[in-house]
């Protein structure tokens, strides 16, 4: 069986189904540790713009999955009683499927994402980062923060982006998705405030704990601001 990972975004309109989301950070916990084929998860909240602020989005929360297989991840995201309740409770909702190619680091104390072939299959390429902050370097991190979120925000090759977070200020995702590896690996060279601060984390030592992974991406379901953020393969259909 090959793993898949899954980000599931969902956006709430009034006041209580917000209040709803955030109680689900607690309640959603138990039957998520209970689902089996369900390897790995995390709840997510979002940061308000593009996303990569330390200013919490109430709209906008996710959940982050690894599972054993496609089939079991189809099958858990339709039934199981937390992804029935933000479904329900969601004015809008989307789900990507991602295959890992590659993976390096840490999460919690552990790498989640198995890598059983590091070859792309020519798909779609989505990036995600994870780190944890120390204290002292916060306000150094943030400060960075706004420039290269203009940047991103105005580069056409990136089709979706989002920034997510399991503790504000001090745990910090990014996740986003290309058209391919080269205009992802273009951006990341490119000499501004994205290079300049990947230097200044490298020579100051700025995370406890860090991840980046790239996946292919497999499959999508629901949309996002209205539309399919993603343009599949011949062969595959939007769910």
């Amino acid at each position: 069986m090959i793993q898949v990972a899954t980000l599931s975004l969902f956006r709430f309109d009034g006041v209580f189904s917000r209040l709803g989301a955030f109680a689900m950070m607690g309640l959603a916990r138990w039957p998520l540790s209970r689902l089996n084929g369900l390897e790995f998860w995390k709840l997510c909240g979002s940061g308000t713009g593009e996303g990569f602020t330390p200013r919490p989005n109430t709209a906008v929360w996710a959940v982050l999955c690894v599972w054993s297989d496609e089939k079991t991840a189809q099958s858990l995201l339709k039934s199981a009683s937390p992804f029935r309740w933000y479904r329900n409770h969601a004015c809008e909702h989307w789900t990507v499927f991602l295959r890992p190619i590659s993976s390096r680091g840490a999460w919690s104390g552990q790498n989640p994402f198995h890598v059983d072939s590091p070859t792309p299959t020519g798909s779609l390429t989505a990036a995600l980062t994870r780190a944890t902050l120390k204290p002292k370097i916060l306000m150094r991190f943030w400060r960075r923060v706004p420039d290269i979120s203009q940047m991103i925000g105005s580069n056409s090759d990136v089709l979706m982006k989002v920034g997510l977070g399991e503790v504000p200020f001090l745990h910090q995702i990014t996740f986003s998705i290309w058209p391919d590896t080269g205009s992802m690996a273009a951006f990341a060279r490119h000499p501004g405030p994205h290079s300049e601060a990947v230097k200044a984390v490298r020579e100051g030592n700025w995370f406890r704990e860090e991840l980046y992974a790239r996946f292919d991406v497999i499959n999508e379901a629901g949309h996002w601001e209205g539309k399919h953020p993603v343009v599949l393969k011949e062969g595959q259909d939007n769910t």
